[in-house]
């Protein structure tokens, strides 16, 4: 669990503004910014980096509200859209014994998180993502699709998993192409802080 950026980091929100992001459309992003980290603004839309990645090593801390009036997909409800096109869900699903697909650490609809690892709501929370692109051959057809291992709070959540292909809400299918760290304006009071990625080489050297 990495809390420190390294130097060869890009750092993409460090407490301080929003200037390395775009709203909706393009736009400034109407999110706000208190005490150190981004605050959604319900129905203003989700916010994207200006910066695209490939593969890349991404962390993300996040703070889910208390809602003990909600249950389910209402309840602290936000996203983390790698490459703008794969989702790993922000939720309040604290004390769920077994998470399911639609959980906090799922890739939405397609894999549920092995452990629950939630904190209680207010409290601040990591994500590690370890994202592997999509391969292709020289003739463009795809022969491995996106791998994703992911750590929440220190423990392991997805190991290595093959997603079958974008999930729903993701900004296109151009699954060839870097693309950015999408958050989610899903209408709950959702923070994120520290926010920060690794661009990763596709391969090691082949040298000895």
């Amino acid at each position: 669990m990495l809390q420190t950026p390294p130097e060869s980091a890009v750092i993409l929100f460090d407490g301080k503004d929003l200037s390395n992001w775009v709203g909706r459309d393009g736009g400034e992003p109407k999110w706000k910014v208190e005490d150190d980290a981004m605050i959604v603004e319900p129905r203003t839309g989700d916010i994207s980096s200006k910066e695209t990645f490939t593969d890349h090593f991404l962390h993300v801390e996040f703070m889910c509200p208390d809602m003990p009036e909600a249950s389910g997909q209402a309840k602290g409800n936000s996203g983390v859209f790698l490459q703008g096109r794969y989702e790993i869900q922000v939720l309040d699903s604290y004390g769920i014994e077994v998470p399911g697909k639609g959980d906090c650490g799922a890739i939405y609809n397609q894999f549920a998180a092995l452990v629950n690892a939630c904190l209680p709501p207010l409290h601040w929370q990591t994500y590690d993502v370890i994202f592997r692109a999509p391969r292709f051959n020289d003739a463009g057809e795809m022969t491995e699709n996106v791998r994703v291992t992911a750590l929440q709070n220190g423990l392991v959540i997805l190991n290595n998993v093959q997603l079958p292909g974008t999930t729903a809400g993701g900004a296109d299918s151009a699954v060839a192409k870097p693309g950015p760290l999408r958050l989610q304006d899903h209408g709950n009071l959702v923070q994120y802080r520290n926010i920060w990625a690794v661009p990763l080489p596709l391969e090691g050297s082949d040298q000895y």
